[in-house]
């Protein structure tokens, strides 16, 4: 299970979404103040939280849980690069409710700056899209050799 290089490129989407879900996503900038956002609230600077974007945060525990889930589905090969598929368009889903977030529902807040970790869900369609390759390549394996026998 760990020999397999798409487990460890699963492996790192998990933890890549727990560090997402730790840091902040940017900051929301007024005149006389800087309200942080998180993948769960925006904090402003009086100490307020407005839960708007709750919504991030979900995405993310759905991401890593479906990446920790697929590790172990590794003798269902097809399964594996189905919800891996499932786990990217969620991750592009995860950018286009930032934008909603941002430049819709709380754009009162300021003009908002990105954090660097806005970039890991990026990193994580990537590594994704490698695992999928990986398990197409054992997938591929495994019916040669069924074909041989």
């Amino acid at each position: 299970m760990i020999q397999r290089i798409q487990t460890v490129y699963l492996l790192i989407v998990a933890i890549l979404m727990v560090v997402m879900m730790s840091f902040p996503v940017g900051h929301f900038y007024t005149d006389t103040s800087v309200s942080d956002m998180t993948n769960l609230a925006v904090v402003a600077p009086d100490g307020n939280m407005n839960y708007a974007p709750w919504a991030l945060f979900a995405i993310l525990v759905v991401v890593a849980f479906i990446s920790l889930i697929t590790i172990f589905l590794y003798r269902k090969r097809m399964l594996q690069i189905r919800l891996t598929l499932f786990s990217s368009i969620v991750l592009i889903g995860y950018y286009v409710t930032v934008a909603v977030f941002v430049w819709g529902t709380l754009k009162d807040c300021g003009s908002f700056t990105p954090a660097w970790t806005l970039c890991l869900p990026l990193i994580s369609i990537i590594l994704n899209w490698l695992a999928i390759r990986a398990i197409g390549k054992d997938e591929m394996l495994v019916k040669a050799y069924e074909r041989l026998r």
